[in-house]
């Protein structure tokens, strides 16, 4: 080692004396210069060389800090495009399902293609607020947006060889909102993005008003977007009303639909919604005791769909839906996204009493039909329905065996218009072929034998007093049978369509004590080279039988009669004036319901009789509101004078005879309704293919129809083939319902009374009586 060339005094000197380090002697003679480049700019600025350094190293901080400045706005520039717009920020756009109401604040359905609803924080249940804090960012109120300690905290755990993502509820709000824009791509860019998007949120919004929208945005799965539509969705409520297991269950589930999905997983779910309620507890919402009471509990979700098949009226739902469409697309709305509100006229209650009546008597008649086509014979069991319920399908009976052996043709028409045979043609296979092994196929004939010979029903109910919708019952499965047999199915009506004859007689100066021969008509048109000979039910007497006699008693004989004086155009103009809308054939036969009509048509011109002359257009939505609550559309009744007081109620007084002492007897004898004023008429086509019963009350007009999709098989026997036995059971049933309830009341009034014509016996005079034959002219 090389001695030192410095002395000690020289060595002091040279630290304790800067001047003597500035001019230095180097090994070789020459004096040492400053620094040079920017170092040397800093220490030739300053006399201190400390001061000098210290300038140094602070221009390099302030340069590195001004160069990630530069480089983070140059980014931001770059990819503003790529960022939402202000107005988007301060706009947001949602999907927001429509949802239709009944008239007492049920929820009748949803039209979405996103089924979401808003709903406001303050509507929101605190405990859904509380766990997703504690569970997402429990730091979400002290945070701009952006977590860095959650950040740094996420990078240590990388380091560490975990991961676990350090994203606020405003960024996940960002990315819920702004999916197109930010994107979910694992990327630093979408990450900046993400952030960039999220500080610009908190800056806008306050952090109630980001929690109802992030809560409001984001899936549960099950197409059940926003809190809302998942309460209804799992729990059936409202997410107001979610305590605070539910609450942590849909707060769980946000981290995957699909494995904590409380229906299909709810171990998996019970679970999850235990981590959730410990970060509650962790973060003071929830008392450890309280957590412990609950965490070995079930989840107890259960699957409420919002498909249309799942409401509590699906073909009255279908119906609105597309009346709103139509609504809707005049007026520049989009029924599936702009989060509409539509009140409709169905009463839930109602609707509820009346899909019990049906499913009970729908399921006795399906039993007789079954069994009446099973045997050769078909012969009458019993006319009532406790012998049938005795025999058991499959070891009793076979159902409908008979038929599927006897009509050979129809079922050969069924194989045909199926997707199997269809598919069997197109593999090239012969028609004779193709049926054939369909035939062999018993999975396949089960199945088609069960959804042909299915027995119908539709029901609806109208309150006559303004035509509101109150009950609607369109099929017996929405899922597997969409044909709505209110309001689309066109069937004829049989004798249901009787009192719009004796009503444009009774208007045109007849008497409901008038007479008419009860003897077989026989009515030839030469035009056509047709003879029409309606005959009754029950043979004739020869006797006269007085109008109000024959429309209680379904005469046909009577009918005929009428019709042939008073002419078939006017029974159609009358019909029409009353509410009916389908093309009726303007021949004899109208009389006895020979043209096809809709039930809802029915009830709306019975509805005519029953309040007075006056015609109301069946309504069932009465208001449609914005998203905000703001009105858009509201029903304005205009109803039409089509008949008088006097004639409207003359005739209901002549059908009260069908309830009391007539075909519709059953309703008071069978169905205990003896103290209500109730007036109607049963019905019946040829062979049995349709039966209809239409009820009055002065409140509420109610029409069935039973019968099969295809008229090609009716009833088997006469007597379960009749109105009176059959549609008027489910009418009876649901009036029953009503009379029994404690929450739906069936008032005790009475239609007005109608001056008396006099009796048959009464000297009447007739000097100023118009002569009949005058009347009405062909």
């Amino acid at each position: 080692m090389s001695e030192w060339s410095y002395s000690e005094e020289e060595l002091d000197q040279y630290f304790n004396e800067p001047t003597v380090r500035d001019n230095q002697v180097s090994e070789n003679g020459q004096s040492s210069p400053s620094p040079g480049g920017v170092r040397g700019y800093f220490y030739d600025r300053f006399d201190d060389p400390r001061k000098g350094q210290a300038a140094f190293v602070l221009s390099l901080l302030v340069g590195a800090v001004l160069m990630g400045v530069l480089f983070l706005g140059g980014w931001i520039w770059a990819v503003s495009g790529d960022l939402p717009s202000t107005q988007s920020l301060e706009n947001p756009t949602f999907q927001l399902a429509t949802v239709a109401y009944t008239a007492d604040g049920e929820e009748l359905a949803r039209y979405a293609r996103q089924n979401r609803s808003w709903l406001r924080y303050d509507s929101i249940s605190t405990s859904a607020v509380n766990a997703l804090v504690a569970t997402e960012d429990h730091r979400f109120h002290q945070h701009w947006g952006v977590d860095m300690r959650g950040i740094l905290a996420a990078v240590a755990d990388i380091m560490t060889g975990t991961f676990r993502g350090a994203s606020t509820i405003t960024q996940q709000l960002a990315r819920n909102l702004y999916n197109e824009k930010v994107g979910r791509e694992v990327t630093i860019s979408r990450k900046l993005k993400e952030m960039v998007t999220a500080v610009e949120l908190e800056r806008r919004y306050t952090k109630p008003e980001i929690i109802e929208m992030y809560l409001n945005t984001v899936s549960f799965g099950s197409n059940a977007f926003g809190i809302e539509a998942a309460a209804r969705t799992y729990y059936g409520t409202s997410a107001k009303n979610l305590e605070v297991r539910q609450a942590a269950t849909l707060i769980g589930l946000l981290k995957a639909t699909t494995f904590y999905n409380p229906v299909r997983n709810p171990e998996n779910a019970r679970v999850r919604r235990n981590v959730v309620m410990q970060q509650m507890v962790k973060r003071g919402f929830l008392a450890p005791e309280t957590f412990a009471e609950y965490k070995e509990e079930p989840v107890e979700a259960e699957y409420h769909s919002a498909e249309l098949y799942a409401s509590l009226s699906p073909y009255f739902a279908e119906y609105v839906r597309n009346w709103a469409e139509d609504w809707a697309d005049q007026n520049g709305r989009d029924l599936y996204a702009d989060g509409l509100r539509i009140y409709t006229t169905l009463d839930s209650e109602m609707q509820a009493i009346a899909r019990t009546a049906v499913e009970r008597q729908m399921q006795d008649l399906q039993r007789i039909v079954e069994y009446e086509w099973s045997e050769r014979s078909g012969a009458l069991l019993s006319q009532n329905v406790a012998p049938y319920r005795e025999k058991t399908p499959g070891e009793d009976y076979e159902p409908f065996r008979y038929f599927w052996e006897s009509k050979s043709g129809v079922v050969r028409d069924w194989i045909r218009s199926t997707d199997r045979y269809s598919s069997l043609r197109d593999q090239g296979i012969g028609d004779e072929e193709a049926v054939a092994q369909l035939k062999e196929n018993e999975t396949f004939v089960d199945s088609l034998r069960n959804i042909r010979t299915r027995l119908e029903s539709g029901v609806v109910s109208l309150d006559p007093r303004n035509g509101h919708v109150k009950v609607w019952i369109g099929g017996r499965d929405f899922r597997t049978d969409k044909y709505d047999k209110v309001g689309i199915a066109r069937r004829q009506p049989g004798s249901t369509f009787k009192p719009f004859t004796y009503t444009a007689a009774i208007d045109n100066g007849y008497s409901p004590y008038d007479t008419f021969k009860d003897s077989t008509v026989v009515w030839e048109d030469t035009g056509a080279d047709t003879t029409w000979t309606p005959q009754n039910f029950g043979g004739s007497t020869n006797q006269d039988i007085t109008l109000s006699q024959g429309l209680a008693r379904s005469m046909n004989t009577i009918t005929s009669r009428l019709v042939l004086e008073i002419n078939p155009s006017t029974v159609a103009t009358y019909a029409r004036r009353m509410g009916i809308q389908s093309e009726l054939q303007e021949v004899p036969s109208i009389a006895l319901g020979t043209s096809d009509v809709t039930l809802l048509e029915m009830a709306a011109a019975y509805s005519t009789l029953a309040n007075g002359g006056l015609y109301h257009e069946p309504t069932a939505v009465t208001r449609i509101e914005d998203r905000y609550g703001n009105v858009l559309y509201e029903a304005q009744p205009t109803p039409r004078e089509a008949l008088s007081e006097r004639t409207a109620y003359t005739v209901v007084d002549m059908m009260r005879g069908v309830i009391d002492y007539g075909t519709g007897i059953r309703v008071r004898t069978q169905f205990g309704l003896g103290k209500y004023d109730l007036a109607g008429k049963t019905g019946t086509t040829q062979k049995s293919a349709d039966t209809w019963f239409m009820l009055m009350h002065p409140e509420l007009v109610t029409g069935s129809w039973v019968g099969f999709n295809d008229r090609r098989v009716t009833f088997r026997t006469n007597w379960w083939g009749q109105g009176a036995h059959s549609a008027l059971f489910l009418v009876g049933d649901f009036y029953k319902g009503l009379a029994e309830s404690d929450s739906v009341r069936l008032p005790e009034t009475s239609f007005p009374m109608v001056e008396d014509y006099g009796s048959p016996e009464a000297n009447v005079d007739t000097t100023e009586a118009p002569n009949r034959d005058d009347r009405f002219g062909w």
